[in-house]
């Protein structure tokens, strides 16, 4: 899809973001949330201690690549805690989230400053097609733009990224490592230093500890099943929150409201999908009030799906499936007039 095609909101729009917030608020939503991030950190520490013990007294074992798909699902949990942290969910002041947000980077192997400055970009412009960084992707086109001007083989990957898209996503983790790397490297985070420290502790020590157990085939195999899977994983849980829906071009300018709740999907299926998304199937909530505590989300769908009807702002949810299926759509359309053009002659 291109542009919503939504003229700029009236001014009454402010006003309705401002009920909404009230009642969010009345209703306590916007309260820490201690014991459930405290049970969350006791879980994720009790599963990284058990992974790593039985990754030591398994040894030198092909039964190792089990253990990496264990780490996969581990490490996007620790993911998801620093992307609450990044919001500021966790604690009211900023230096103790900006704590736990650093130690779940060096533990993933991430720059918590780098992803934070993307992330909050991308929250100011969701699928804003030249200020949301989350549509920047070389590999990928969301939009009939950036299909048209792409060129060689990535107008060949346009194509058919419907069909690669999940082959693609097990770069990912690889690209977040890298993307780290070169951004505390540039020196483009302000505690460089702690960044760097961080980040070479995590590489040393994830790389001594596999390869001292595993023999340097079943440890190159380990690694490349963990990360690609994490990548997966990842890509999984942040691909059906805007992938397909409406994308808003240059100079198209809506209020808070209805930027964040046209731009999203939310993702239904109990408390299975928020455990396994992390919070981030109440896409919807999450983008209308980012620093609101995981646990509450689940409390403040139905009051914003409920707000959205009498305003008549429509509310995307689907199914986790159907959201998948909406994401292969959209990249299937986008690159169908490519398809579609006949193949220059040599």
């Amino acid at each position: 899809m291109a542009s919503t095609g939504a003229p700029s909101s009236p001014p009454r729009s402010i006003g309705d973001f401002a009920e909404l917030t009230r009642t969010i608020k009345d209703r306590g939503l916007f309260d820490r949330r201690p014991g459930s991030y405290a049970l969350r950190f006791g879980m994720n520490a009790a599963l990284m201690a058990g992974g790593w013990t039985v990754f030591a007294l398994l040894g030198s074992s092909w039964w190792q690549l089990l253990t990496a798909v264990f780490f996969a699902v581990v490490f996007t949990q620790l993911a998801f805690v620093g992307h609450d942290a990044g919001h500021k969910q966790i604690f009211r002041g900023r230096r103790a989230n900006n704590i736990v947000g650093y130690l779940h980077g060096a533990l993933v192997g991430l720059s918590f400053e780098w992803w934070v400055g993307k992330h909050n970009r991308h929250h100011a412009n969701p699928n804003h097609e030249d200020d949301d960084p989350d549509l920047d992707i070389p590999l990928l086109s969301f939009t009939h733009a950036q299909a048209a001007g792409k060129r060689g083989f990535l107008r060949w990957m346009t194509k058919y990224q419907a069909f690669l898209f999940f082959p693609l996503l097990l770069l990912e983790g690889l690209s977040l490592h890298v993307a780290s790397i070169q951004a505390v490297w540039r020196n483009e985070v302000k505690a460089t230093r702690v960044e760097a420290t961080l980040l070479v502790a995590h590489i040393v020590g994830y790389l001594t500890a596999v390869f001292l157990v595993l023999s340097p085939l079943q440890a190159i195999a380990f690694i490349a099943v963990h990360q690609g899977l994490w990548g997966v994983y990842l890509g999984c849980s942040f691909a059906p929150n805007h992938k397909g829906m409406p994308t808003l071009p240059a100079g198209e300018k809506l209020d808070h409201l209805r930027k964040q709740v046209l731009t999203s999907r939310n993702v239904r299926g109990g408390w299975i999908v928020d455990f396994a998304l992390g919070g981030l199937n109440y896409q919807i909530e999450h983008h209308l009030f980012p620093g609101m505590p995981r646990a509450n989300l689940r409390r403040a769908q139905p009051v914003v799906q409920e707000f959205c009807r009498r305003r008549g702002l429509p509310y995307s949810q689907t199914s986790a499936a159907g959201s998948y299926a909406e994401v292969l759509r959209h990249l299937h359309a986008i690159g169908a007039p490519l398809r579609a053009a006949p193949t220059a002659s040599a």
